[in-house]
């Protein structure tokens, strides 16, 4: 099977996840010492076609990498959306109407002894409370009440009992669409362009939302949930690309990781709503209508000008750069005309999925970075989506949650420009492993410390948050260029497979209330371990050919 690359020049790119940060301008007190330390280097290897006639960074790219990056909010309270579609609620078997007046925690404590998913036969009761049930036949519930306000698809669809599964193949199969959605969506837009595929998932992702709001089947819910998956992170893999396309030199890096910015406000802000909306349809309506406002944004947002460069459409590219030029202040340059000329690229270099493994380095990079991004989507999502099993208030933890974001990712900015990959990712990994292993005894002996619970899972949610957002950039520096999407496809395989694990995580709580923290604590400590035996890439020049690598130390 062949691969195509996409024409980024030494961009950092990756799919995702996941994933994806709003452009914010770049921290103060860095901006300088960022300048500096790169100039050469970006003198030298980016001083492409496009970054020299409108610059690596100005007006233009600040204000299309910031509407970039708001992408992400809908998509991210889609992925977060179960959270609360799902949210789990006291269930008691319904109360016939001849003993609706009685007690929901008496009528539990009497009638059900195993559990809402059976009843004793109420036809036996002539009179309450019954004086002695203990050996009364039990019978299957039909039909239940639930505690609190409004609807959930639990409450709506029954999923209870034999049904309970179904709400977690439901996320499995929503989260195995994210995890092949990334890779399809990088050939689409390969081909026909970036924008067209971002504004063409956004339409799609808006139309998805608002049947799901009105479904009258849960299977036609599954359904639609699982493309609406495929189609999620296709907006957030466009938009990506488009971002750090836009701009040149150092400015990758720092418009990659930035790019992530929004998740926090859209964590924070998705537990504001579901708050307010109990009911799931509400909730599922209010956040899939605000696409039809981005959908305005198809007449503001450019083409990407590296695709265009890269397919030979000049007429467009010339448009597009005068446009920038005019924002940036920055006249183009005299040889304009002949600089965008489209220039033949060499395809003898064409690599293929076992080029991954051809060389002892490159299959002992493919190896680790399988497990690297295992371990992280792993942690990650599993304390994301499963914000609702650690205990306290739900609302709250997922606000929280949101907002450890923002410095794990202002922090991820320092560590790819100041302090290398290596050691920073294996330290948050790590001790976020670890202070999910803490959590355990805290558990086991009391139930009264429950901030202290929260807290760690919330530092490790922020250390894990950290590694998101690096892991990508680590990942793409490894591969050489002709190989570079390839291996971040690949590696984004063994995330996938974590994500689709993931809904199940937590059922393992069955087993011992303890084995999801130590599942997580230990792909923490392995996954980082793993980081350091692979080789530090720093803010060095990226390698262009298989070949190349191989003559590089490890």
């Amino acid at each position: 099977m062949e691969f195509r690359k996409y024409y980024l020049d030494k961009a950092e790119i990756t799919p995702l996840n996941a994933y994806v940060k709003a452009e914010i301008v770049p921290l103060k007190g860095y901006v300088k010492d960022i300048a500096e330390s790169t100039r050469s280097t970006e003198e030298d290897e980016d001083d492409d076609a496009i970054s020299i006639s409108i610059g690596k960074y100005g007006r233009w790219q600040l204000k299309l990498t910031f509407l970039l990056s708001l992408f992400n909010i809908p998509c991210t309270w889609h992925i977060f959306s179960p959270t609360f579609h799902a949210a789990e609620r006291t269930t008691w078997c319904a109360r016939p109407a001849n003993f609706a007046h009685v007690d929901p925690a008496l009528w539990m404590n009497i009638t059900q002894p195993q559990g809402p998913c059976s009843i004793i036969n109420t036809s036996y009761i002539t009179d309450w409370p019954p004086k002695d049930t203990s050996n009364w036949p039990l019978v299957k519930c039909e039909s239940w009440e639930f505690e609190g306000e409004g609807e959930t698809i639990i409450s709506e669809f029954s999923l209870l009992c034999d049904r309970k599964y179904l709400n977690n193949v439901s996320e499995m199969m929503f989260l195995a669409g994210v995890a092949i959605g990334g890779f399809v969506c990088g050939l689409i837009s390969d081909k026909f362009g970036r924008k067209k595929t971002l504004m063409g998932s956004v339409l799609i992702q808006t139309i998805l939302g608002v049947l799901i709001a009105v479904t009258p089947w849960f299977e036609m819910y599954f359904v639609l949930r699982a493309i609406l998956g495929f189609i999620s992170v296709s907006v957030v893999f466009s938009g990506f690309v488009l971002s750090i396309e836009l701009v040149g030199g150092i400015w990758r890096t720092v418009a990659g990781i930035a790019y992530l910015f929004p998740l926090s406000l859209s964590y924070a802000s998705i537990a504001g709503l579901a708050y307010l909306l109990r009911n799931w349809r509400h909730l599922q309506l209010a956040i899939s209508l605000p696409g039809i406002l981005f959908l305005g944004l198809w007449w503001i947002l450019p083409e990407s000008p590296r695709w265009l460069h890269a397919m030979g459409k000049t007429k467009e590219l010339k448009e597009v750069l005068h446009h920038a030029s005019q924002i940036n202040c920055k006249p183009l340059p005299e040889n304009f005309e002949k600089l965008i000329l489209p220039t033949s690229m060499e395809t003898n270099t064409s690599t293929g999925v076992l080029d991954l493994f051809r060389t002892p380095k490159m299959r002992k990079i493919t190896l680790l970075l399988s497990v690297i991004w295992f371990t992280v989507y792993l942690i990650y999502y599993g304390l994301v989506l499963n914000v609702g099993n650690i205990g306290g208030d739900l609302y709250l933890n997922s606000a929280l949650g949101g907002l450890v974001e923002v410095p794990a990712i202002a922090i991820s900015i320092v560590f790819l420009l100041k302090m290398g990959r290596r050691w920073p990712m294996t330290l948050t990994l790590v001790f976020s492993g670890i202070s999910c292993l803490l959590i355990i005894p805290i558990k086991w002996t009391t139930d009264d410390l429950q901030w202290l619970v929260t807290s760690l899972a919330m530092f490790g949610k922020f250390l894990v948050s950290s590694s998101n957002a690096v892991v990508p950039v680590f990942t793409a520096e490894l591969y050489p260029t002709t190989m570079r999407n390839l291996g971040v496809g690949a590696s984004n395989v063994s995330a996938g497979i974590a994500l689709m694990l993931v809904p199940y995580l937590f059922e393992t709580e069955a087993i011992h209330f303890s084995l999801p923290l130590i599942i997580i604590g230990f792909f923490g400590i392995v996954g980082g371990g793993c980081v350091l035996f692979l080789p530090e890439t720093g803010n060095g020049p990226l390698k262009e050919t298989l070949e190349e690598d191989k003559e590089r130390p490890n």
